[in-house]
C-alpha cells in the first residue's frame, strides 16, 4: 500500500481483488461502505484495475481500520509482491473465459441445428443448457454479488433478458444474447489487459543478472543482490541491468524503451545510464546508483499502473450514472410490459418486446468506451517515454489553450557557460585579477545548486584555481547568494539583490557596475554583480556574464503547438528581460515574463488560468514545483533521473526531449476525439434501437447484435490509441 502525505490528508492505494463475481456494482458498494467511515474524505474503487484509492484524515482514522473495512466487504488485499502472481491468474482467467465463450457458441449451434432438423428434443435442450450455463456463468456470479450489495448492474440485465427469452419459448435468442455478451466481455478484458501489458512488458527488458567486477574479475550476480556502489560491465549489444553512472569507457546507448528518444545517446564517464536500455557500441563500466526496485524503469512501471487506476472525469461520471441508469432500464422494461397488458395486448409478444428493449437500452458500450480509450492512451504514452499520472490528465491535455515554459533547462539546454569575468576599473585593490575574482565567486557558488553557480564552479575547476573556503552561506531565491570568505562577505546577485539585500549599504562603484550589467544584458547575456562587504562598507569588485543556448528543435516545437490549436505561449524566467526576450524571439514565444521570483511564477500562472482557463506549465520539476502544481496541467522534463519530477507534475517526460510536448497535447486531443466517437456510437446505438423498438419493433437477435456489436466496436476503437505516434 502506497501512502502519500499532504498537510492535512493522506491518500492510500490498496491493491485489491474481490472474491467472486465481476462488474462495478461491488466497487460502488465498497465505495459507499468506506465513505461512511468517519475521517474518510474520498474513495475511488475499481476491480478492473485492482486498486482502491482512499483519501482520509489520519487524525480520525488509521490505515489499518480502512484495510479492515475493505476485508469486511469480502474483498482481499494484495501485497505488492503478489503482482506477478496476479498477472498469471488474470491470464489464466482470460483463457477460461475464452473456453466458456467457445462452449457457449457450441451449445447454441447444437440447439439451433437440432431444432431446425427436428432432432431429439433432449439434444436440443442439452445444447441450449450448455450455452446458458457457460454463457451466463460470469454474468450470474456478477449479478449475485451485486445483489448482495443491494445494487443492480448490467450483468443482472443480461441474465434477466436471457431468462425472459427462454421463458417465452425463444431459447436461441437468449443463448445468442449470452454468447455475444460473454464474447464482448472477453474482448473488453483482452483490450484493457493488452494496454496494461504494454507497460508491464518493460519489466522483461531488464536483465536478471549483471556482470559485476569483484577483485578485478567479472562475477555474474542476480540484479537483486547488486548493491549501490558496485561496478558492472556492459558490452556492445547488452542490455544495461541497473541505473548507474559510467565510470570507464565510451559508447552509445539506445534509451528508446524508457525515454522515447529515437537516436542512440552518446555516453562517457560521468554520464547517467538507465536499466533496461541497450548498449549499442563500446564497452562500459558502470557504478550502480539505484537498486533494482528503485530503477527508473521500475518507477515508470509502478507509476503507470497507479495512473491506470485513477479514472478520467468522463469515466467517473459514467460510473456514478451506471446504477440509476440500470434502475431506469428495469423501470422502462416493467412499464413496457405493464402498460400494453393493461391496454389488452397479448402477453408473449409484449414480453418479447420488453426483453428486446431491455437488451437494447443496456449501457455496456457506454461504460467500456472511456476506460478502453484512456488506458490505451496511458500505455501508448508510457512506451514513448511520456508518463501520465492519471486518466484525468489525459483529458486535461486535450483542452489546453495556453502553454507556459520555464526558460533555463526547458527552452534552453540549461548548460550555462561563463563567458566573461570583469574586474572593476579604479578598484582600490589594483592587484585583483580576473582569476582571483573568479576564485572568490566560486568559493561562494560551490554551496549553491543554481545553474549559474554550476557554470562558475566548472570554469574555476577548468582553470585549476585555488578556491578558498566559504562560511555562513545564504541564498535569496531568484536574486543571489552571499557567504563569508576570508575577512569579508562576498555578495553575488542581480539588480534585485542589490536593491533589496544591500539597499541600506553604501556601495562603492555601484552605478558603473549596474551600467555594465545593462550593457551585458543588451548583448543577450545573463550577468551578476560581485561585491565585497567589510566593516559595514561594500565595494563592487566586478561582474560575471553567462550565456545559454536554445534547445535544438525548440522553434519547431512551438510551431507544432500552434498547429494543435494552442492560442498563447508564454516564457517565465527569473532571468533579465532582455536575455529572455532574445530567446523568445528566436523560438517564437508570444509573451515574456522575466525577473520572476518563484511565487511570482505562481501568480503569473494563476493570471493565465483566468485568461485562458486551461494552461499547461512546462518546467524541470525542481525549481518550478509550485507553478507546475498551480497550472491545469504540469509537465516536468527529464524524469528518468529526477525523483522530484516524478512526484511534482501531472505528466512527466522521462527523457529530456522538448519535442514530446506536442505529443502530450496531441495524444490528449486524439483521446478526446476517440471518446467522442465511442460515446456517439454507444448512445447512438441505444437511441436507434430503442426508438425502432418503440415505434415498429425489431427481433431480439438484432437488438443483441446491435448492443454487443457497439460494445466490441468501442473497445477496439479505444485500443487504436496504442499505436498513436506524433
Amino acid at each position: 500500500m502506497a501512502v502519500t502525505e499532504s498537510p492535512s490528508l493522506s491518500t492510500c492505494t490498496i491493491h485489491i481483488e474481490r472474491r467472486g463475481g465481476r462488474g462495478d456494482a461491488g466497487a460502488r458498494a465498497l465505495e459507499r461502505h468506506l465513505r461512511r467511515l468517519s475521517g474518510v474524505h474520498d474513495v475511488d474503487v475499481s476491480f478492473r484495475t485492482g486498486d482502491a484509492r482512499i483519501t482520509y484524515d489520519g487524525s480520525l482514522i488509521s490505515e489499518e481500520t480502512i484495510r479492515d473495512a475493505v476485508r469486511d466487504r469480502h474483498v482481499s488485499i494484495q501485497d505488492e509482491s503478489e503482482t506477478a502472481t496476479d498477472e498469471v491468474s488474470t491470464r489464466s482467467e482470460l483463457r477460461q473465459e475464452v473456453v466458456f465463450v467457445g462452449l457457449t457458441l457450441l451449445g447454441m449451434a447444437v440447439g439451433l441445428v437440432t431444432g431446425w432438423l427436428e432432432g431429439p428434443q433432449l439434444l436440443m435442450w442439452a445444447g441450449y443448457g450448455v450455452a446458458y450455463v457457460f454463457g451466463g456463468w460470469y454474468g450470474l456470479k456478477g449479478a449475485v454479488e451485486t445483489l448482495r450489495h443491494r445494487a443492480v448492474d448490467i450483468d443482472l440485465l443480461m441474465i434477466v433478458a436471457a431468462l425472459g427469452a427462454l421463458s417465452i419459448g425463444a431459447p436461441f435468442e437468449g443463448a445468442m444474447l449470452l454468447f455475444l455478451f460473454s464474447l464482448s466481455n472477453t474482448l473488453q478484458h483482452y483490450a484493457i489487459g493488452r494496454s496494461r501489458r504494454a507497460i508491464k512488458s518493460l519489466v522483461e527488458m531488464r536483465p536478471d543478472e549483471a556482470q559485476v567486477l569483484r577483485d578485478g574479475e567479472e562475477v555474474t550476480v542476480p540484479i537483486d543482490e547488486v548493491a549501490v556502489g558496485d561496478v558492472f560491465v556492459v558490452r556492445p549489444g547488452d542490455r544495461i541491468p541497473l541505473d548507474g553512472v559510467v565510470t570507464s569507457g565510451e559508447g552509445t546507448v539506445d534509451q528508446a524503451s524508457l525515454t522515447g528518444e529515437s537516436v542512440p545517446v552518446p555516453k562517457e564517464p560521468g554520464d547517467e545510464v538507465f536499466g533496461g536500455t541497450i548498449n549499442e557500441s563500446g564497452s562500459l563500466e558502470i557504478e550502480v546508483t539505484r537498486q533494482a526496485h528503485e530503477s527508473a524503469i521500475s518507477r515508470l512501471i509502478h507509476m503507470v499502473e497507479r495512473a491506470q487506476s485513477e479514472k478520467a472525469p468522463t469515466q467517473r461520471l459514467i460510473d456514478r450514472l451506471e446504477q440509476p441508469y440500470v434502475l431506469g432500464v428495469f423501470g422502462l422494461t416493467i412499464a413496457a410490459i405493464a402498460i400494453p397488458l393493461a391496454l389488452g395486448s397479448e402477453f408473449t409478444s409484449t414480453f418479447y418486446r420488453a426483453m428486446t428493449l431491455m437488451v437494447a437500452a443496456s449501457p455496456c458500450a457506454v461504460i467500456i468506451s472511456t476506460p478502453a480509450a484512456v488506458l490505451s492512451a496511458i500505455a501508448s504514452g508510457g512506451r514513448q517515454g511520456v508518463l501520465f499520472k492519471g486518466g484525468e490528465h489525459v483529458e486535461a491535455a486535450a483542452n489546453i489553450d495556453a502553454v507556459a515554459f520555464d526558460k533555463t533547462g526547458t527552452l534552453t539546454r540549461g548548460e550555462t557557460q561563463l563567458t566573461d569575468v570583469f574586474v572593476r576599473d579604479g578598484l582600490a585593490d589594483e592587484s585583483l585579477t580576473p582569476d582571483e575574482l573568479l576564485s572568490l565567486v566560486a568559493s561562494v557558488q560551490a554551496r549553491s545548486e543554481h545553474h549559474l553557480a554550476r557554470a562558475t564552479v566548472s570554469e574555476a575547476e577548468a582553470r585549476a584555481l585555488d578556491v578558498p573556503d566559504a562560511r555562513r552561506f545564504q541564498s535569496e531565491a531568484g536574486k543571489g547568494v552571499r557567504a563569508d570568505v576570508d575577512d569579508g562577505t562576498i555578495h553575488i546577485g542581480n539588480r534585485s539583490y542589490v536593491e533589496t539585500v544591500l539597499e541600506d549599504a553604501a556601495i562603492e562603484g555601484l552605478e558603473p557596475g549596474l551600467d555594465r550589467l545593462r550593457t551585458l544584458e543588451a548583448e543577450g547575456k545573463t550577468s551578476v554583480l560581485v561585491a565585497r562587504e567589510h566593516a559595514g562598507n561594500a565595494t563592487v569588485l566586478g561582474w560575471l556574464a553567462f550565456t545559454d543556448t536554445v534547445r535544438p528543435g525548440a522553434a519547431e516545437m512551438i510551431e507544432d503547438l500552434r498547429s494543435l490549436g494552442v492560442e498563447h505561449i508564454v516564457m517565465l524566467t527569473g532571468d533579465n528581460e532582455r536575455v529572455a526576450q532574445q530567446i523568445a524571439d528566436e523560438v517564437g514565444i508570444d509573451e515574456v515574463q522575466a525577473e520572476l521570483l518563484p511565487e511570482e511564477k505562481v501568480a503569473t500562472i494563476e493570471d493565465l488560468v483566468e485568461r485562458y482557463e486551461n494552461v499547461a506549465m512546462v518546467g524541470d520539476g525542481v525549481n518550478d514545483a509550485p507553478a507546475l502544481a498551480t497550472a491545469t496541467l504540469g509537465i516536468a522534463m527529464g524524469g528518468a533521473g529526477t525523483d522530484v519530477a516524478l512526484e511534482t507534475a501531472d505528466v512527466v517526460l522521462m527523457g529530456d526531449d522538448i519535442g514530446k510536448i506536442p505529443y502530450v497535447l496531441g495524444l490528449g486531443r486524439r483521446t478526446r476525439r476517440t471518446l467522442t466517437v465511442n460515446l456517439t456510437i454507444a448512445f447512438g446505438a441505444i437511441a436507434l434501437m430503442v426508438g425502432t423498438i418503440l415505434l415498429r419493433g425489431i427481433p431480439l437477435p438484432l437488438a443483441v447484435v446491435g448492443h454487443e456489436g457497439s460494445t466490441v466496436l468501442v473497445s477496439l476503437n479505444g485500443l487504436r490509441l496504442l499505436g498513436f505516434r506524433e
